[in-house]
Parts: structure tokens; sequence; C-alpha cells
């Protein structure tokens, strides 16, 4: 395998409304079946997901939680308007997005945002910003690329953030290993790779964290070009997942 990983240079700062595909084609030659990691920043913002926290009006909970917490009230009460439930209120807001995924702040961010009293909400639906983008890819190059949405986002036990998909299309979110056969001839049980997560992990390097200005990465010669669901098949059904219900026991004490 001779894979190939590049960022793409010189993408201009994204406003409401600017066609993401067209200027990427513009910058960069793609092949087909191609891997493109974006960060959700960008598409976030092509999207219209700016907001300004003067325009927020928080309720009695979300003044109590930004007392407890030290922070914004109107901060607090934008990362509730776009939950469902909230897992943990103190000493961060761990939150169900409407998408099902969980992440601290239900992941808005100041940083990288004109303006000092805006915010970046993530995108409203990953999974649909991620499809709409392969098939204007296709629609302006004819190839079929897989999309990759990352978000930067910390890590339980571990101090440190890595990148993370939080959508996806034109690519399964992960790689089932199992049935197969180690070097040794046993059969695998339990290996079912995250390829999604890893991926955004490692572009997350070449975008960089800070003033960089390189959202978009290209992946050549990975082939795992398929068609999904999206990342909701990377979620942990509830019945399932230990550590959410360690969480909700630990709340009901």
């Amino acid at each position: 395998m001779n894979a190939a990983v590049f960022a793409v240079e010189n993408i201009p700062l994204i406003k409401k409304g600017d066609d993401i595909a067209r200027i990427l084609i513009q910058r960069a030659q793609l092949s087909e079946h191609d891997i493109i990691a974006i960060s959700s920043t960008v598409v976030s913002k092509s999207e219209g997901r700016v907001i300004s926290l003067k325009n927020v009006n928080p309720t009695e909970r979300a003044k109590l939680i930004a007392l407890n917490n030290k922070t914004e009230p109107q901060f607090v009460q934008a990362v509730l308007d776009e939950s469902v439930e909230i897992l943990l209120e103190s000493p961060f807001l761990l939150a169900r997005m409407k998408n099902g995924s969980i992440c601290v702040n239900a992941g808005i961010d100041h940083s990288n945002v004109e303006g000092s009293d805006n915010i970046l909400l993530l995108p409203e639906d990953p999974d649909k910003s991620a499809s709409d983008l392969k098939k204007s890819l296709f629609n302006y190059t004819g190839k079929n690329i897989s999309v990759i949405i990352t978000d930067t986002n910390g890590r339980a036990f571990r101090i440190g953030q890595t990148g993370a998909a939080i959508g996806c299309a034109g690519i399964k979110p992960t790689r089932d290993w199992r049935g197969t056969k180690d070097l040794f001839g046993r059969v695998l049980e339990v290996k079912n790779e995250g390829i999604v997560d890893e991926i955004a992990g490692f572009t997350n390097i070449l975008m960089g964290e800070g003033n960089g200005g390189l959202p978009i990465v290209v992946i050549r010669g990975l082939d795992l070009y398929s068609e999904s669901d999206g990342i909701k098949e990377l979620y942990r059904p509830e019945n399932e997942d230990v550590i959410r219900k360690a969480i909700l026991k630990s709340r009901s004490v």
C-alpha cells in the first residue's frame, strides 16, 4: 500500500454559504476513492452556525450551572440548547447532542471565530454535512470521495486532546476484523477498529490547533470507500455503555 497524506493549502476564511467543494477542487487535484478529512469549524461556518452570546437569554438552570462552573450563563444556555441530555453538570458540561454524539460543552467553541462575543456550534447534522460534501465533490469531479468531518475531543483517563470523527460519508466508521485470524492462526473476537477516529486523529496533526489555516487533509491510497449509514454506527448502544450507566448512577446517589 502506497498511501500519501497532505494538507490542502491556501484555504480562505470560510463564510456562510461558501461552496467548500468548489474551494477544495480549485486547490487540490482529487483522485478516485481519496479520503477527505475536514475540520468541523469550516463546515459549521459555511452552514452559518456562528451565534452571538449577546442574543442568548440564560434560564435559571443555566445561571446556576454557570455559577458552579465559573463560566458565562449565556454559554451554558447555548450548550443546553444544543443538547438533549446533560450527563454531567460540573466541573464541566458533558452533553448528549441531538445527533447522538456525547462531548464536553456540546462541542461549542470560542476559538477560530471572528468576534469576541461569537461562538461556533457544531454542524447540526454532521452526517448530512459529510454526505452533501461528498455529493458536491462527485458533481464537480465525477469521482467517489470519502468524507470525514473531524472535531477535537478530550479523552477519558488521559490528558490531551485528539481529533475525532463526528460525521462521515462514503466510508464505514469501523473496520471489523472479527472472524479473521492473527499471525498464529487464532480467530480474532474483539477487533473492531474505529477507523474514522484513527484517521481524524492523524489528520489533526497536520491541521493543527492554532492559526495554521489547514482545515482540509487528503488521504490517498488508503482505499476504504464504502457506502454507509454515517457516524451513528460508531455510537455504543445505551444498554452496552457502562461508562454512561456509571455516570447516571453516580448522579442518583
